[in-house]
C-alpha cells in the first residue's frame, strides 16, 4: 500500500515538474516577442522612418563611375552590339543562299518531272490513238457489211415483189 501512494504521490510531482516547465517555456516565448508599443498608426510611422533611413544610407554607399569608365563601358557596349550584328546578318545571308539554291534545285526538278510526264503522256495518247484508229476501223468495218446486208436484203425484198 505504500508503494502504491508513493506512485502516485510521484506521477503527482512528474505532472506538477511538466506544468512548471509548460509555464516556463510560455514565460520564455512571450520575453523573446517585442513588445508592441503603441498603436497601429505610430509603429507603421516608426517602419516607414526606419525604411526611409535605411533607404538613405544605401544610396549614399552607391560609388558612380567617372566619364572616364562610363565613356569605356559605352564603347564596348557599341562594338558588341555591331559583332553581334555582323554574325546575325551573315547567318541570315547564308540561310538565304541555302534555302535559294535548294529552292532552284526544286524548280529544276520539278521541270525535268513535267518534261518525263509530258514524254509519258505523248506515248500513251499515242497508244491511245492507235488503239482508237483500229476501233474506228473494226468499226467502219462493221458498219459496211451491215449496209451491204441491208442493200442484199432490199435486193432480194424488191426481187421477189
Amino acid at each position: 500500500m505504500a508503494d502504491k501512494t508513493a506512485d502516485k504521490e510521484a506521477m503527482k510531482a512528474a505532472k506538477e515538474a511538466e506544468k512548471a516547465a509548460k509555464k516556463a517555456k510560455q514565460e520564455r516565448v512571450k520575453q523573446s516577442k517585442p513588445k508592441k508599443e503603441g498603436n497601429v498608426f505610430t509603429r507603421a510611422g516608426k517602419t516607414v522612418k526606419k525604411f526611409w533611413k535605411d533607404f538613405v544610407g544605401t544610396v549614399k554607399k552607391i560609388v558612380w563611375p567617372g566619364p572616364k569608365q562610363v565613356l569605356k563601358s559605352s564603347l564596348i557596349v557599341l562594338a558588341t552590339i555591331v559583332v553581334v550584328g555582323l554574325v546575325i546578318y551573315g547567318i541570315d545571308q547564308g540561310l538565304t543562299a541555302l534555302f535559294g539554291a535548294g529552292k532552284q534545285l526544286a524548280v529544276s526538278a520539278g521541270e525535268q518531272l513535267a518534261v518525263v510526264d509530258e514524254v509519258t503522256d505523248d506515248a500513251d495518247a499515242d497508244a491511245d490513238a492507235g488503239a482508237d484508229e483500229e476501233e474506228t476501223e473494226e468499226a467502219e468495218t462493221e458498219a459496211n457489211e451491215e449496209a451491204e446486208e441491208e442493200t442484199l436484203e432490199e435486193e432480194t425484198a424488191d426481187a421477189g415483189e
